[in-house]
């Protein structure tokens, strides 16, 4: 069988697909036309970030898998996919780790003004360090999950760790799911405005698009710490400049971005009050080996051996 690989991805995951006899190509022409010829005849797909909608899925005869290289899927036609039952996989377990340690580095970039203190001794302005802006702890902080999947439980690890009160907003879990994992049910209106700080950890879909908006940031507290690894398109990203610009919260932390990459001159890069990461919270060399693997094993378990495959990793399975 034939499996098509779009997009650079960890030797580890290739390897083992040649391991289990499948023919593994890797594009690398990304233009429709070429695409749609190279696809024609693949039984998988092993894709990034590419975009895959029904123009170019309708030409891929024999397709029957497209396995994620991480758990986001919003650059495919999953109607498309439902509709013609080819399975859609993600890669659910291995990016939890590298993710959360990404949101603790923002919080802590965030709070101890580590770029300006950096410059200061590199400048030689060493005893000038009064002069800096307050900095702060995580200690005993209020910080508010959004979304309480795998990540946003892993999240709540290390946050538990700083000795932070925990509250996750969550409307597809009941309170039990969340008091189990030592954390404090909230509802959404509440936790902004109690919240220190704010994490989100959603897919996005029609329900989310612009999730966090003018409204919702008018009801957090000035010294709120705001941020986003899961998609773009959740946080409006006006509304946030126009709370940022105005000090209406203390600052922010973006990984994701509702067009990747942003433009040149979008107004983020004109604030001081952010950090900004090139959606890179998932890219750590371990993550990368672990979501190759495991994007390559929904592939070969699903055409080979449906039994040892991690059934919550197929995104469609009720269509198939």
């Amino acid at each position: 069988m034939k499996i098509a690989i779009l997009g650079t991805v960890h030797p580890k995951g290739l390897e083992f697909l040649k391991n289990n006899e499948f023919e593994v190509f890797e594009v690398d022409n990304f233009e429709i036309q070429s695409l749609k010829e190279s696809l024609k005849n693949v039984d998988g797909i092993l894709l990034r970030t590419s975009k895959l909608d029904q123009d170019i899925l309708q030409h891929c005869d024999n397709l029957k898998i497209i396995s994620r290289h991480g758990v986001g899927y919003d650059n495919v036609d999953l109607d498309f996919l439902n509709k013609n039952k080819i399975a859609l996989g993600i890669t659910s377990t291995s990016n939890a780790a590298s993710v959360s340690e990404h949101v603790m580095s923002f919080f802590i970039y965030l709070t101890k003004n580590l770029s300006l203190s950096d410059s200061l001794v590199k400048e030689g302005n060493f005893d000038k360090r009064s002069q800096l802006p307050d900095i702060f702890e995580l200690y005993k902080k209020k910080v508010l999950i959004i979304g309480f999947g795998r990540i946003g439980k892993e999240v709540a690890k290390r946050c538990l760790g700083f000795d932070m009160e925990v509250y996750v907003y969550d409307p597809f879990l009941d309170s039990d799911s969340i008091k189990k994992n030592k954390c404090i049910p909230i509802e959404k209106n509440e936790g902004l405005a109690l919240a220190d700080f704010i994490t989100i950890h959603l897919p996005l879909n029609e329900n989310t698009t612009n999730f966090i908006s003018e409204v919702d940031l008018k009801l957090m507290k000035k010294n709120t710490v705001l941020v986003n690894t899961s998609r773009g398109g959740i946080v409006n990203e006006d509304d946030l400049c126009q709370a940022l610009k105005a000090k209406k919260i203390r600052g922010a932390g973006m990984d994701v971005y509702t067009s990747e990459p942003p433009e040149p001159d979008h107004p983020f890069f004109k604030l001081d009050n952010i950090l900004l990461t090139p959606h890179n919270a998932a890219l750590t060399l371990e993550c990368r080996e672990r979501m190759s693997l495991e994007a390559s094993q929904n592939i070969v378990y699903f055409l080979k051996n449906m039994n040892e495959l991690n059934k919550e990793n197929l995104v469609n399975k009720k269509y198939l």
